[in-house]
Formats: structure tokens, C-alpha cells, sequence
């Protein structure tokens, strides 16, 4: 069942046409949505838990990082060490490249030589006479002494597995027992160069289970996605793959709270009818019964109380239905004419969406449409219905 919180706005505006006025109520609502998979009321718990590669935190990276530091201090005198013997081979394995640069001096010179003259000549325009090239002698650069320096967060992606259960709100839920159970399962953010460009994914196994029953059991962005026009060694892996993870977080949130939240949706519902002379007894009673019990559903959450005023709201829609066969579109100075037959349809378009009846809603619209050659609209009135229509059908 949908629970709606109401709180009421007066405000009238008069059209006037063969003695009939036409005045507004707006309404400030919010509805509450049912879920595709709803829990009872009491038993609205749940809890998160999220198994992941990822156990870091600002604290664990200046650690590491202090004893990686701590490690090179104590390995620097080794290290040194090392440098002079890769110094003293470089010396050696010199001596040898400069003796092979030699003997192949010697070798070209000698065959240029026993060339002719013509040829000689050739090979000393063209820059082709033999060079003795000696390659540069190595020099010696002692390492410098560690010195420790602040690790920059934004290489890493700082979260663990209690941060990421924290990131998942079930709205209309309480954190506590398990009634709810969600095991989230995140594999690694994986990158891939394709043409030139970075693509990525990460395997999220998502599980569900109300009262110990599996409801939910799927797999999510296993596909590789479009990431950035640059190949993988020209990106931030690291802020890549934070905003990634962020994408499917978000996207589980949203999924989550499809499947099993209440979600909140606000909305001003604008109900119009007509000023009584004496002869619209029936729509004033249709009035008070749809506004009287919108109100009343804003000052109760007891769900018995609610589907009474449910219910008795539906009397004045009833009455709405009813009026509709006695409609005479095409004589205007008719008690039910086609300005009546207007508000009727756009107050039942409204409050069919409103309490998310959407194939109700299209049920009025397309009679709506039907008498649009004897309904006239002005302009405002084509805009809002072409408001009312992309929300029926909105998915």
C-alpha cells in the first residue's frame, strides 16, 4: 500500500464561461512508493554487507608509507653498496666498448682504403668516411640519503568494505536485524585499451535474501564500459577506478531502493472544480470527498486509517466517472458541457498518477484525446498535458 503526506494549499483562479467558474485547489504532497518487492511495516530492517579488494584508509597509506621509509633508511648503505659495484661493471663492460669501437674504426678504415678514388670521394660527400665514435665514459652518482614525504591520497582509493556497506541507504528501512539481508560481492575495477581508448568494468555480485528467502541473486557491470578517448598509461587509474566504484554504488542504491525501498516522491496536485449555483451538487460532493481525504491521509500514519480515507476519496472519483456520461460536448450552454468534461479528465489524469494508477491515468488521457475536436484547450492547458503524458509514461 502507497502511504501519502499531505499538506494543503488554497489557491483559486477563476475562468468564466456560460455562468460556470472554474477554480483550482493545490495540494502539496508526498507519496510514498511501494517497492516491487514490499516488506510489512514492522519488519522494515535490513542490513549491508560488502566483501571487496578494497582496505584502505588514510592512516594504513602514511604507515606503509613511514615504514617503507623506515626500510630504506635501513637498506641505504646496502644500497649504496650496490650502486658501486653496478658502477664498477659499467667501467669494466666500458673498457671493452671502447676497445670493439676501435677495432671497428680500424676494420672501416682500412676497407675505405682500398677503395678507389671515385669512391672516396663518394663516401666523403655523403659523410660515409669512417669515425672512430668512443662512447661517453659512465660516471658515478651516489644515491641520495631517503627522505620521507607525505604520500598524495589522490593515488589511491581510500575506502573499505564498512564504508561501502555504509554507502547503501534502503530508504523507508532501519539498519538492524536482518530482515533484509544485502551481500554485496565487488571484484576489482579491471581497465582495457581498446583502439586507443580505456575501457572498464567491475564484476558486482549482488544477493538479497527477506527472512533467509533469496529474492535477489544477479550479476552487475560485467560489461566493459567506456571510460576516456585516452589508452590506459595516459589516465588517474586511481581516480578512474574511484569513480567507477562511485558509478556502481550509485547504481546499487537506485537498484536496491526500486526493489525493496519506500521511495518519496513530492508533487503539487492541482484539483479544479466547479463554483456551485445550485446545479453541480453531485461535483461539489466529488470535491469534498477527494480534497477532505487527501487531508486526512496527511494526519494519520495508521494504515487502516488511510485506506478508509483511501477509499471515501474514491467516491468523489466515482462521481468524476460518472459525470463523464452525461457530458454534452457539443452544446456549450449545457449543465455538463465540454469545459466541465476538461477538468473532470485532468483531475483524473492527475490523481491516477499521483497514486501511481498509470493505466488508469492513459485510460483518461485517451478519452481526453478523443474529444480534443470538442474540448478546447488553451495554451497552457496543451502544455500541462503534455506534462501529464510524458509522466504516464515515463518508466
Amino acid at each position: 500500500m502507497r502511504n501519502f503526506l499531505f499538506s494543503v494549499l488554497l489557491a483559486v483562479s477563476f475562468t468564466n464561461s456560460w455562468s460556470q467558474s472554474i477554480n483550482t485547489e493545490k495540494i502539496d504532497f508526498e507519496n510514498i512508493i511501494s517497492p516491487k518487492i514490499p516488506t510489512p511495516e514492522g519488519s522494515r530492517f535490513y542490513a549491508v554487507k560488502v566483501q571487496s579488494p578494497y582496505n584502505v584508509t588514510t592512516e594504513s597509506i602514511i604507515a606503509k608509507a613511514k615504514a617503507e621509509h623506515q626500510q630504506a633508511l635501513k637498506d641505504y648503505d646496502n644500497t649504496v653498496l650496490e650502486s658501486e659495484k653496478a658502477y664498477a661493471k659499467k667501467l669494466k663492460d666500458y673498457d671493452g666498448e671502447v676497445l670493439k669501437a676501435k677495432e671497428k674504426y680500424a676494420l672501416e678504415n682500412e676497407a675505405f682504403k682500398k677503395m678507389t678514388l671515385i669512391e672516396r670521394l663518394a663516401m666523403t660527400d655523403q659523410g660515409k668516411t669512417p669515425k672512430l665514435v668512443i662512447p661517453s665514459k659512465p660516471e658515478y652518482y651516489k644515491p641520495s640519503e631517503p627522505v620521507y614525504k607525505e604520500p598524495n591520497l589522490k593515488d589511491f582509493v581510500i575506502i573499505n568494505n564498512d564504508v561501502l556497506a555504509g554507502q547503501i541507504n534502503l530508504n523507508g528501512f532501519e539498519r538492524g536485524n536482518a530482515v533484509v539481508d544485502i551481500n554485496i560481492n565487488l571484484a576489482a575495477v579491471k581497465f582495457q585499451d581498446n583502439a586507443g581508448q580505456t575501457f572498464a568494468n567491475q564484476p558486482t555480485k549482488l544477493v538479497v535474501k527477506v527472512n533467509g528467502v533469496e529474492k535477489t541473486n544477479v550479476t552487475l557491470f560485467e560489461k566493459f564500459e567506456f571510460i576516456s578517448s585516452s589508452p590506459t598509461n595516459n589516465i588517474n587509474q586511481a581516480a578512474e577506478e574511484r569513480n567507477y566504484l562511485n558509478k556502481v554504488m550509485t547504481y546499487l542504491n537506485k537498484y536496491l531502493n526500486e526493489q525493496y525501498g519506500y521511495q518519496a516522491v513530492k508533487d503539487v496536485l492541482a484539483i479544479e472544480y466547479v463554483k456551485n449555483k445550485g446545479d453541480y451538487d453531485d461535483l461539489e460532493k466529488a470535491h469534498i470527498y477527494v480534497t477532505t481525504n487527501l487531508k486526512k491521509l496527511a494526519a494519520t500514519t495508521d494504515n487502516d486509517m488511510k485506506q478508509v480515507a483511501l477509499t471515501n476519496m474514491q467516491k468523489g472519483i466515482d462521481i468524476w466517472t460518472q459525470t463523464l456520461a452525461k457530458i454534452e460536448y457539443k452544446n456549450p450552454k449545457a449543465i455538463y458541457n465540454a469545459k466541465i468534461a476538461r477538468f473532470i479528465f485532468f483531475n483524473l489524469i492527475k490523481i491516477n498518477i499521483a497514486l501511481n494508477k498509470k493505466t488508469e491515468a492513459e485510460k483518461y488521457l485517451n478519452s481526453l484525446q478523443e474529444n480534443l475536436v470538442d474540448i478546447k484547450l488553451s495554451s497552457d492547458e496543451k502544455t500541462t498535458l503534455a506534462q501529464l503524458e510524458k509522466q504516464i509514461y515515463k518508466k
